[in-house]
């Protein structure tokens, strides 16, 4: 390795949602400012999906200036039981990774000359320190989010009982009011130990030397200029914000599964007359609303391509960490009684995975029923795709709050999902609301600006790029 190019380590907690990002990030350094990025990898022994994905990644960069590294995984079964929360699970792998992570950079021939880690890799710091490494968390989703993860820490000052039985909204400072119903999986228990690691997550970040967020400034230009300049939000958040939006630079290589009978399919559609639904790698829904999803998009009459999950009647992201990628039991258990022979010609059901990017990209999907995680938020955004707003976990509940009520380009039930069942007739209406109406030809506008504001920030001068050429005269300047 070239001594006098910059190096940058990255690492990736475990998870499909967690590694794309830095997939994707890692490519962009690599591809436009002739960076070595080494990707740090924590895999879990139970997510095939996930360790096929790494596989098929190391082949991507013809610069061979990428290099990934599987962190092998860690057992944890001897920490948690059958209630701990994923959040805490993944803080958990973390943590017990940390020895392998140090033997990993210390056995490097050229160490890093900075380390960039993600949300959930915060506890690295000692490690950065040891070895005299810049240090900059990762925060790959928006700067709301990011605005609470960080203040958080006043609230369980200055906040009793819970926060979802509060009356008003909680206030940060410069930025939206976040409804109590609204708030991440975190905060909806103090007394469970993903509510502490939690508060100490947005106690680690303000250790870091900077903080990246996927987000870019003209999506989030309030909050973000909150976090630069809000004295209440500085007092807690002293170093510099980097909006480095990235998104799908590294998906379209890595992802070389054909999917030639869905694309086969669409090519068949009128333009903007197919919705997409999926709720992501981990996400699942129960048994009675996948029944009412299946009616509801029978009833609609609206084309429809849906990427399919077993239901699960246990938490909504139990598949988060289980992703074996493979479908284990026929559609037709868990589907209505005909369902598939009734909407042969109206839709495509496709068991478990689907080339996501390469759907939203095509021009005749005119609609994303979502989970709302930001991976295919950002993704359908690009596409200029308006959605239906499904959150399902995680910080989901936030993102379809800002994209139904700030943004204008989404739709959603009027009940949480993770509330109350969502009927046949009202999916049925939504999609013909996003579908077929004036008002959903708005909000397909609204999502086609977006669009454009997206390729500005990335192109040259705009200001996702100028952020990304800050960060690394920080880092070089260290």
């Amino acid at each position: 390795m070239d001594r006098s190019q910059l190096h940058i380590a990255i690492l990736s907690s475990p998870g499909m949602g967690h590694l794309i990002p830095v997939l994707v990030l890692g490519n962009r350094l690599a591809a436009h400012y002739n960076i070595k990025i080494t990707i740090l990898a924590i895999t879990t022994s139970s997510s095939s999906a996930e360790t096929e994905f790494l596989k098929k990644s190391t082949l991507t960069n013809e610069k061979k200036t990428i290099e990934i590294i599987p962190i092998p995984s860690v057992d944890i079964s001897h920490l948690i039981n059958s209630s701990t929360k994923v959040f805490t699970q993944l803080r958990l792998m973390v943590s017990e990774a940390l020895p392998k992570i140090h033997s990993t950079i210390a056995s490097m021939t050229h160490r890093p000359d900075a380390l960039i880690v993600d949300i959930f890799c915060a506890q690295i710091l000692p490690i950065a320190e040891e070895f005299k490494i810049s240090k900059y968390a990762y925060h790959p989703t928006t700067a709301w989010t990011l605005a609470l993860a960080i203040y958080c820490q006043v609230f369980d000052k200055e906040i009793e009982g819970e926060y979802v039985d509060l009356k008003d909204p909680l206030k940060i400072p410069g930025c939206k009011a976040l409804r109590p119903d609204d708030v991440v999986d975190p905060l909806l228990d103090r007394s469970d130990q993903q509510y502490e690691e939690y508060v100490k997550l947005g106690m680690e970040y303000a250790a870091f030397d900077g903080i990246l967020i996927n987000t870019w400034e003209d999506l989030e230009p309030e909050t973000i200029k909150a976090l630069r300049n809000n004295e209440k939000l500085r007092s807690v958040l002293k170093m510099p914000v980097f909006p480095i939006f990235s998104v799908g630079l590294l998906r379209r290589t890595v992802e070389t599964t054909s999917n030639d009978e869905v694309i086969q399919w669409l090519d068949k559609q009128n333009n903007e007359s197919v919705l997409f639904v999926s709720f992501g790698s981990g996400g699942t829904l129960s048994t009675k609303q996948i029944t009412e999803l299946a009616w509801g998009l029978e009833l609609s009459q609206q084309k429809f391509v849906w990427v399919v999950r077993p239901p699960s009647d246990g938490d909504a992201d139990s598949a988060y960490l289980n992703s074996t990628g493979k479908e284990t039991r026929g559609m037709s258990g868990y589907l209505p009684e005909g369902f598939l022979t009734r909407t042969k010609d109206m839709g495509l059901v496709v068991p478990m995975w689907a080339n996501q990017v390469e759907i939203l990209g095509h021009s005749s999907v005119g609609g994303f029923l979502t989970h709302c995680g930001w991976n295919s938020t950002v993704e359908s955004l690009t596409n200029g795709v308006p959605m239906i707003a499904w959150p399902l976990y995680a910080e989901q509940k936030m993102n379809a709050a800002m994209l139904t009520e700030e943004l204008g380009v989404a739709i959603r039930p009027a009940i949480l999902p993770t509330k109350k069942l969502v009927k046949r007739e009202e999916i049925q209406g939504m999609v013909r609301i996003l579908m077929q109406t004036k008002e959903g030809k708005r909000i397909k506008e609204m999502a086609k600006k977006l669009k454009k504001s997206a390729e500005n920030a990335l192109n040259e001068g705009g200001s996702s790029y100028n952020s990304i050429c800050e960060l690394v005269k920080d880092i070089r300047s260290r």
